[in-house]
């Protein structure tokens, strides 16, 4: 249900989530993720209130939205900060079944799929995956995912993918013009958070599927394909040198000037 007070929250002059109009799309088009849907006016992090169901005992699947997170992250403690009622702020409950050696790979496969859900309504752009969690058009960011874990001992127990994907925004601020776009500023005609909503988790189910039977490697020709990095100079966990793709262990690999192949599988990624 929508849970808002447009007096407390300041929310009242922008458009509210249409949680009916996703619902319908969802069911017309049979889409297993996505319920139950919890969204939003305010909250610290949506990946805060689907850890929490998690703990709680919600099931696989279940989505939390919100018009504005006080607290939203990304990697290595960045924020994420988005206007009320022009973009997407969720996450989504996963619990796979696989071993937790694998669980790193989930935010390239999240990754695809929102790509793939926004490149179709760009195609006069290229939308790329920027290792190891962003979308990206050139240089520009358009897409970011934060996946968290919940551990049982040391057994898996679920995983929350955390998206912001910017879809109406036509304002950036100076910081961060350069650096990011959306959907709108990309020639998207009637950018539709709804839609946008529905295309990625119908996106991400198939893929979901593949990566729980197999990891990665049904889905590394489609990484490749649009692998940001790749034959980009770059420094990516201390390493210097030149992008190489992604393994089939989700580790980026980075060629450098003596032609040695490097495995990185943290750390932050910037262009030279």
């Amino acid at each position: 249900m929508w849970s808002r007070d447009p007096a407390k929250d300041g929310l009242a002059e922008a458009p509210v989530f249409d949680a009916p109009a996703f619902r319908h799309l969802r069911s017309a088009r049979g889409i297993e993720l996505g319920e139950p849907l919890v969204a939003v006016g305010e909250t610290t992090s949506t990946n805060d209130l689907a850890l929490d169901a998690a703990d709680a005992g919600a099931r696989h699947g279940a989505l939390f939205i919100a018009e504005v997170q006080s607290k939203g992250r990304g990697r290595h403690g960045h924020t994420w900060t988005s206007p009320a009622g022009e973009n997407l702020t969720f996450s989504v409950l996963l619990r796979p079944a696989i071993d937790i050696a694998r669980a790193s790979g989930l935010a390239l496969v999240v990754g695809l799929a929102v790509r793939a859900a926004t490149a179709r309504r760009v195609p006069a752009v290229r939308v790329a995956i920027k290792w190891p969690n962003d979308v990206v058009v050139g240089i520009q960011k358009i897409a970011g995912i934060l996946v968290e874990s919940r551990l049982r001992g040391e057994a898996l127990e679920a995983l929350v993918a955390g998206i912001g994907i910017n879809v109406g925004m036509r304002s950036l601020p100076e910081e961060i013009r350069s650096i990011a776009t959306s959907l709108a500023l990309l020639g998207d005609p009637s950018p539709n958070r709804e839609a946008v909503l529905a295309d990625v988790l119908a996106e991400l189910e198939p893929r979901l599927d593949a990566f729980r039977e197999a990891g990665l490697g049904p889905l590394l020709p489609e990484l490749r394909g649009h692998d940001a990095l790749a034959g980009v100079r770059i420094v990516a966990g201390g390493v210097r040198g030149t992008g190489a793709g992604i393994d089939a262990d989700g580790a980026l690999l980075v060629k450098d000037r003596d032609g040695q192949i490097h495995r990185v599988t943290a750390g932050s990624v910037e262009r030279e």
